[in-house]
């Protein structure tokens, strides 16, 4: 009797994009920032944006938001252009923690991603706010915030903050979620446990997620994609094929050289400015 042929496998399923950039280019004052830049980043996704200072990190959120217009080529976000998918955003910027004598608590700054836009006092009691309620304590105890939100913001510690801070940015149940230098005031061990946070919301929620960072040794174990912005252009795919000497001497149209260090770390150097990846700037 012949054997039986094995099923075939199904297919993988195929990854919607929540981010498409084709050809674009951003100006501002005059001068053009980046141009030409072509990227894709799919749901459920961990994406590092990485470069030096003045190469656009920021400005690509804001084009990604809608709050600055392309110059030139096509933007999709969740299948919309850019602006036009807000509820469905969820966006972290930059700061540098709280003062201690914050009082509002941590809870209370979770809600906010709730209560912020609206108009008037949900009433106690009511439905919808039983419910924004469980939906606030699930995305706190996500985050794994439960043991210290009942607290003022104030007295937490910078990583407890970016914890609660990137709660408030789920608690919409977003599906794009950018987080803008949330790992620049941390230490080496928080900047780790927040990036092992990040990959753990992107595989539960389903969340895509864009990262602004200065430094990528805390975090490359957790990415799936680099977006590497110089000289007024990107690359952007795996950590391997783009943290290079060849890729990146490429982008800066310079000789740059990527370093592995006998601890594990990666080193960028060169000129014009290549920034120093395992430190706060450049060398």
């Amino acid at each position: 009797m012949s054997a039986m042929a094995a099923s075939p496998k199904p297919p993988a399923t195929r990854k919607e994009a929540a981010v498409s950039f084709e050809g674009a280019a951003v100006r501002l004052g005059g001068r053009t920032i980046w141009s030409d830049v072509s990227l894709t980043v799919a749901e459920a996704d961990f994406v590092a944006v990485l470069g030096p200072n003045g190469a656009g990190k920021s400005t690509l959120i804001k084009a990604i938001l809608g709050l600055l217009p392309l110059a030139a080529g096509t933007g999709s976000v969740l299948g919309r252009r850019p602006g036009e998918a807000k509820g469905r955003v969820g966006y972290l910027p930059q700061r540098h923690g709280f003062d201690p004598g914050t009082r509002i608590r941590g809870v209370d700054l979770v809600q906010l991603g709730l209560d912020g836009t609206r108009w008037g006092i949900p009433l106690p009691g009511t439905s919808s706010r039983k419910r924004d309620a469980a939906r606030v304590a699930e995305v706190i105890e996500l985050v794994g915030g439960s043991a210290y939100a009942s607290r003022p913001i104030g007295e937490l510690s910078g990583g407890e903050q970016q914890r609660l801070l990137i709660a408030q940015a789920l608690v919409r149940r977003p599906k794009l979620l950018l987080l803008d230098e949330p790992l620049d005031s941390l230490d080496l061990p928080n900047q780790a446990a927040v990036a092992a946070l990040v990959r753990r919301i992107c595989e539960e929620e389903r969340v895509a997620v864009l990262l602004v960072a200065h430094d990528l040794n805390p975090i490359i174990g957790y990415l799936d994609r680099v977006i590497y912005l110089a000289g007024g252009g990107a690359v952007e795919g795996p950590p391997e094929d783009v943290i290079t000497s060849e890729t990146l001497s490429r982008l800066y149209g310079a000789p740059i050289e990527v370093l592995h260090a006998s601890d594990g770390r990666l080193v960028v150097v060169g000129q014009p400015e290549a920034p120093f990846v395992h430190g706060d700037r450049h060398a």
